[in-house]
């Protein structure tokens, strides 16, 4: 069973009840599934960097580090985390995660989530070439590109069992960048693309969650890897929303 249902972090700050009722419920649901049906064999749940808080480390963030939390989205996932944890020890399911950090496609437009300024400056840089970004212009958070992001969870799922040392969730880096980083490659495409910064509620959660992710566990223990830095995902978002748009 693969788990993606989800309210979002900035969508979760504006339904906080509603967001852990869906969030959890949803996770209840399935755990409990798999612990009654012996055809289950493996459940994916993700987790996402939102678990972290303003006291962890920014810098290199750790697998094992302090978790406290400020939004109603991390406080769920880090809940989350520890029923995965609880479900494997207590009742032997085979639940595995991943924290992922910001996750950019252009398949999918943005959905509410405070990384979501990465996917709707590609689409706004084609259909305007102008962006109002609602992050400052340094905020620096860690993103995955959507190719590199499913195949770490098929190796995750894939991976022998008794390979694995996390029964929460792993940490999962990518690559960090901020706004500025983003619209300055796209400018190397778009040369009169223009972007104004007016961050809103979702600055705090940004400046809560890690710049930089410690991913080392997870390539010791299932080989995880990363084939797309900025450049190479800049280019290649450019061109698909491109064609998707008619452009």
């Amino acid at each position: 069973i693969y788990l993606l249902a989800a309210v979002l972090s900035g969508n979760a700050e504006k339904l906080p009840v509603q967001a852990w009722e869906i969030n959890m419920k949803s996770l209840l649901n399935v755990l409990e599934i798999a612990k009654m049906v012996e055809d289950v064999k493996k459940v994916f749940w993700p987790s996402s960097i939102a678990v972290f808080g303003p006291t962890t480390p920014r810098l290199h963030t750790p697998q094992l580090t302090i978790m406290e939390p400020i939004t109603v989205y991390g406080i769920s996932k880090l809940a989350g985390e520890r029923w995965c944890d609880y479900y494997f020890n207590k009742f032997g399911v085979d639940v595995r995660s991943i924290r992922y950090p910001g996750l950019i496609s252009y398949k999918t437009e943005a959905g509410g989530g405070t990384t979501d300024y990465s996917v709707e400056i590609f689409y706004e840089a084609i259909r305007k070439k102008y962006y109002d970004c609602f992050l400052n212009e340094n905020t620096a958070l860690p993103m995955l590109y959507m190719p590199d992001a499913i195949r770490a969870t098929i190796d995750l799922m894939e991976a022998k069992r008794e390979n694995l040392s996390i029964n929460s969730a792993y940490n999962l880096g990518g690559f960090s960048v901020t706004p500025k980083g983003i619209y300055e490659e796209i400018r190397t495409h778009i040369t009169d693309f223009k972007i104004k910064y007016n961050p809103d509620f979702r600055q705090a959660i940004a400046d809560s969650w890690p710049q930089s992710i410690d991913d080392s566990v997870a390539k010791k223990d299932w080989g995880c890897h990363y084939d797309y830095d900025l450049k190479k995902m800049s280019a290649e978002m450019l061109r698909e929303i491109g064609r998707k748009l008619g452009g």
